[in-house]
This record gives structure tokens, sequence and C-alpha cells, in this order.
């Protein structure tokens, strides 16, 4: 592989604090990864991301093979030119935009065919295809392609995918080669049953990939489950590699994934509340529809470093909330994301200091305490 470093810098416990080393820059662990999925991170500029504290972003090869075209990107100078992002990107593979997006889609051994939820045309991905259009993309990680079933699911359909799945990594290895600067990681499937996640996590690691992401989790099942599968399948993964959970998810699932080795995260989450009226704070979640804040003179958090959680009241909040305004969208969003960040700095200087038990016990204390 491509021997990207990953430099552990501490541990407490499961947890784990370092940086994944790549040219472009250092992604600090535990990281969550603002989702860029169509080349944006949705209502916000880059420099402002880029100010939240995030090392990384990621895009999606599903969306960006529709539209604008991964050779299109290409010749554009690549995602980092295209979206004047010059740090690391992680790109998805596309597997699961086909799964969830994708109303007529065929299956088999060497693909999937699937029909664009932009304009019906018919497209075609395989594992070499997606690794191809990352490569046109410039992504830093490239993830293998891999198929993701929704769950609950009958069990031999969640070991038909992974089976599915081993097979893929293997063509997604050889076809990515052995680039300078860049990362392929492989990707655990097998569901809610702990001995295909640890089958397929030895497999792998047989494969050997630069580091490895938990796939096939927060797609219906419920928080203990989620767990529970990674308790099962971290433990078989190398130590000296990082361990990225997808498509997680809220702050509770982000401190408790981190406490059973997690290194890397993204999710829609905070982006997504952000545009529906919602806030992440340490005094927990607020809705900003709700009629309380029409009169509240307060910001979401006047410690807040971050001028969106700062500077503007609750009340102005609620206002263009309810009035549709497109600023009250980027202003959440911006809230939001340096939440997250800030909430994963916390997690690393913890971890470094030896008490991150302690400190996601305090800050799950400030969500239920409020600040009524």
């Amino acid at each position: 592989m491509s021997e990207i470093p990953f430099r552990i810098a501490a541990t407490d416990g499961a947890a784990r604090t370092g940086a994944l080393v790549f040219p472009r820059g250092e992604i600090r662990t535990p990281a969550f990864m603002p989702v860029g999925t169509a080349a944006t991170v949705k209502a916000m500029y880059a420099g402002q991301v880029r100010e939240t504290g995030a090392d990384v972003v990621l895009g999606n090869v599903y969306h960006l093979m529709l539209r604008p075209g991964a050779e299109r990107v290409a010749e554009l100078g690549g995602l980092h030119r295209f979206m004047n992002w010059p740090h690391p990107i992680l790109t998805d593979s596309g597997g699961f935009q086909v799964m969830s997006l994708s109303s007529l889609r065929k299956l088999d051994k060497d693909g999937v065919t699937f029909k664009s939820h932009i304009d019906g045309s018919t497209h075609r991905l395989t594992p070499e295809r997606s690794v191809e259009i990352q490569r046109l993309l410039g992504a830093d990680v490239t993830m293998q392609f891999d198929e993701c079933v929704r769950l609950p699911a009958p069990p031999a359909e969640v070991e038909r995918a992974m089976r599915l799945s081993l097979a893929w990594a293997e063509r997604s290895k050889a076809a990515f080669g052995t680039p300078q600067g860049r990362a392929l990681f492989g990707i655990v499937q097998g569901g809610d049953a702990p001995d295909l996640r640890k089958a397929s996590a030895r497999a792998l690691v047989d494969i050997g990939f630069d580091g490895y992401a938990i796939g096939g989790l927060a797609v219906g099942e419920p928080q203990h489950v989620m767990l529970a599968m990674l308790e099962e399948t971290t433990p078989e993964l190398p130590a000296g590699r990082p361990r990225y959970l997808m498509g997680v998810g809220s702050p509770d699932d982000l401190l408790k994934s981190v406490a059973r080795g997690v290194d890397m995260f993204d999710c829609v989450m905070p982006t997504r509340a952000g545009r529906h009226g919602q806030a992440f704070t340490r005094f927990g979640k607020l809705n900003l529809k709700n009629a309380r804040h029409a009169d509240d003179p307060r910001p979401l958090d006047p410690e807040s470093p971050c001028p969106a959680a700062r500077d503007y009241s609750r009340a102005y909040l609620h206002h263009l909330v309810k009035s549709g305004e497109i600023l009250g969208m980027m202003l959440l969003t911006w809230a939001n994301l340096d939440y997250y960040q800030r909430l994963m700095e916390g997690a690393r200087a913890a971890i470094a200091a030896g008490r991150f038990a302690d400190y996601a016990a305090e800050t799950t204390a400030g969500w239920e305490a409020g600040d009524r």
C-alpha cells in the first residue's frame, strides 16, 4: 500500500488520539469529517468549514459522477481546486447511495447497473470504475466499492453482501495500485451478525489496506446494536491503522464510538439539522422552530468562539427559521459544524490527558442538564 503515516500520540482505554499524515495536511484524530457530497458542504463557504477546525471533508462518487462528471472535474484540476479546498478529501465509493437513492438497480458479481435519481439515465459502477472516479477526483482517501444493506435484513442477505464486498475489496485494491500520497480504505460489512463482522474484518486485514472503515451501521439499527458491532469489530483491526465509522452520527454516537476505538467519522446530521432549524450545543439539541425561542435574547452559547453561536440571539434565529430565510440555515449549519469540531477537539485533549471517560460524562451531563 501507500503507507500513509498514522501516528498515535496517546491512548486512554480503547480511545486513541493521533494524526493521519498526507501531503496536503494532517487529519487529527478523533476526527469528524463534514460531508461535502456534491463538492460543497451545504450552506457553508470552504473557508468557514476550515475555520471550524475541520482537517478533511468528504465527497461522493455517486453524486459527482452524475453531476458534473468525474472526467470534467479532472479536466478542471481535480476536486480540491474545483471546490477550493486544498486540504485532504475522502471520497465515499458510491455504494451506499446506489442502495439508498436509485429506484432501479441491478446488482451482479461484477458491479451495479442503476438509474440516476436526477434524470433516469443508466449508469454502471464496478470496483474498478469507482476507484477510477476517485482517482480522477484526486481523493486523498479512496474507499473500496462495497454493497451496503439496510438493517434489519435476512441473515443470508447480510452474508451474501459481506462476501461480495470482500471480493470487491480485492478488486478495488488491485485497481488502486500503489500511488504515492494517497490511501485506500477497506470496508467491514456483516450487518448485525458478530461472526460476519469478525470474518469480514479478518479477511480485509489479510488483503491489507491503509485504513479500515466500518460500514453498514447507522442504517436502521438501534444504537446499542451499533455499539455492540463496534466492540466485536475494532479488536480485529490493526491497532496501527485508522478506523473509520461511516455515516455516524449524533454527538452521543461519536463519544461512545471513540471510547470503543474509532478514529474517524462522517455524517450529514449537523448540516441537515442546521437546514431544518436545529442546533447542537453544549446544552443539548435545540429546535429553533419552537415558539419558546421567539422572545429569547440569548445566543445559542455566549462562550462559543463561533460567531454564529455567540453573536445572534435565539429570537433572531427563530425568526429566520420561521421565515424560511437562507441566512438561518447558514448560521445554524455553521454553529453545528463548529460544535462537532469542538467536541472532537475536546476528545483529543481528554485522551491525551488520560481523562476521556470524565470528558464524555461531563459532556453528556451538560446535554441532560440543558440551559433552562
